[in-house]
């Protein structure tokens, strides 16, 4: 298990005494907690595929750093192929918490529906909006989640420019309740590199995503080495895409890229102001 923070720390409890629920709630809150993940994670509908990159990815201590509760409303943002979306799915549904699946209404909903189709007693719950929204779509309500989670889309956001990120996160900063968590895992640039990398090689430095957040309000409130990969050496010609799982190169070094494993990810925990 990697270490959870350097700067807030989670701990995932699998099992504690009853007694000691009894002397300590928040023991027991945390308690709860990591077993209603650990089930999620170990979910029967997970794709097999997809369980199989939990190494590089960390989905419970991730989830537990961010403080992600099963009765809580949560808001994924740009779920793609829904890599997470079939943890926080069942975890929703365990504790009676609700789920957004928010993105570009013409395209980045389209898998999330399939899923929805070919299994609606996992999915089917799942609110589907609009992320950025432009007015004509549904989106997620203002002041209606208690955390918002994005995994590694920053750059995506950044590809459109610094004023479209910036909108980003004024719309994450509505979405949220006072008190409310933003979770961000995005790939992790070197702070001595060059910033222009930051609009093609899909990395994004942590000053940068910070200075975004807290420009929409956010206070930073921990980061973790969860997601860390100290192999990547950050330093390909086709970006982060070079490495799995995408292995851009195709057979070219494959053996080499495989072996490096995903990126290196920062972990970020940022809080809206309760006032």
């Amino acid at each position: 298990m990697r270490p959870l923070s350097i700067v807030a720390s989670a701990t995932i409890a699998i099992a504690v005494p009853a007694a000691a629920m009894q002397h300590d709630g928040h023991a027991g809150h945390a308690a709860h907690q990591g077993q209603a993940i650990a089930a999620a994670v170990a979910a029967p509908t997970r794709t097999p595929a997809n369980v199989a990159r939990d190494k590089y990815r960390y989905p419970a201590e991730t989830l537990a750093f961010f403080g992600v509760k099963p009765g809580d409303t949560v808001v994924e943002l740009w779920p793609g192929g829904g890599w997470y979306t079939e943890i926080l799915a069942p975890l929703a549904k365990s504790g009676g918490g609700t789920l957004y699946a928010a993105a570009p209404w013409d395209r980045g909903l389209n898998r999330l529906k399939e899923k929805q189709a070919a299994d609606a007693a996992t999915y089917g719950a799942v609110k589907l909006a609009e992320f950025p929204n432009a007015g004509a779509n549904p989106k997620v309500p203002d002041g209606s989640a208690n955390v918002v989670l994005t995994f590694r889309n920053v750059h995506n956001w950044r590809f459109d420019g610094a004023d479209n990120t910036a909108n980003a996160f004024n719309q994450i900063f509505a979405m949220l309740k006072p008190g409310g968590t933003l979770g961000v895992v995005e790939h992790r640039l070197n702070e001595s590199d060059d910033a222009a990398k930051e609009e093609k090689s899909g990395y994004m430095k942590e000053s940068s995503i910070i200075a975004f957040a807290e420009a929409a309000g956010f206070q930073l409130a921990g980061k973790s080495e969860i997601n860390a990969n100290p192999n990547d050496t950050k330093d390909y010609a086709k970006g982060v895409w070079t490495l799995p799982p995408v292995l851009r190169e195709g057979e070219t070094d494959r053996a080499k890229y495989v072996a490096i494993g995903e990126s290196d990810r920062m972990t970020l925990k940022f809080v809206k102001p309760a006032s």
